[in-house]
């Protein structure tokens, strides 16, 4: 997973990003938010972004907010790194919606913890996108037949709304995106295989009466 680090304190930066490299993810490191803001722009598969709270230009509560309005960016897990513990400064920080947080100075096992609980809730974030998309995808394809449909209980023609009558085939090609296969039901072939019997049988006396 791509990560991106933004963070002006140079040792807490380079900690956070040799511990994330070392658990596989490609880091993107930046010293301040409006750096942060350019890369996430510039790199939309980052999908997780630790992200100081106190940073030169904008602070990581300002990038977060940002993050989260942008309507055409796949969901990106934001955690927060802060020294700050008051809880109105971490109701600010989930307010501009943070997912997580961790407390300066960090412990690594934390850290890792977090990061691994953002990369379960992108997993399942982007394996429910799938699924609409592939409901979407479904959903274009079928055209629903609704209401009450007038069908002749002789010849089962079906009446359309301009009062022609059409065969069943002619009627659902028309109002769905269903095609048809033709086959026989057994009740048919059995009907059928006695009226073929019955009809020899009629050709043969004919035949020796001639």
């Amino acid at each position: 997973m791509r990560v991106l680090v933004a963070d002006d304190d140079v040792i807490s930066r380079k900690l956070v990003t040799t511990h994330l490299q070392k658990w596989g993810h490609d880091v993107l490191a930046v010293d301040n938010g409006t750096d942060a803001e350019e890369a996430l722009r510039l790199n939309p598969d980052v999908r997780l972004a630790v992200l100081d709270w106190m940073m030169p230009g904008k602070d990581g509560v300002e990038v977060c907010s940002s993050i989260k309005q942008q309507t055409g960016r796949l969901f990106t897990y934001v955690l927060m790194l802060t020294a700050k513990t008051q809880k109105e400064d971490l109701v600010t920080a989930l307010d501009a919606g943070a997912d997580d947080y961790v407390i300066k100075p960090f412990d690594a096992a934390e850290l890792k913890a977090r990061v691994r609980a953002g990369e379960r809730i992108i997993c399942l974030e982007s394996n429910l996108q799938a699924k609409i998309v592939q409901l979407e995808q479904a959903l274009a394809h079928v055209k629903q037949l609704q209401g009450i449909i007038p069908i002749c209980a002789w010849c089962k023609r079906i009446r359309s709304d301009r009062d022609f009558w059409s065969s069943v085939e002619e009627y659902f090609t028309e109002h769905s995106d269903a095609e048809f296969t033709h086959g026989i039901c057994p009740e048919c072939r059995q009907r059928q295989a006695t009226e073929m019997k019955k009809h020899r049988t009629g050709s043969r006396v004919e035949f020796q009466r001639v």
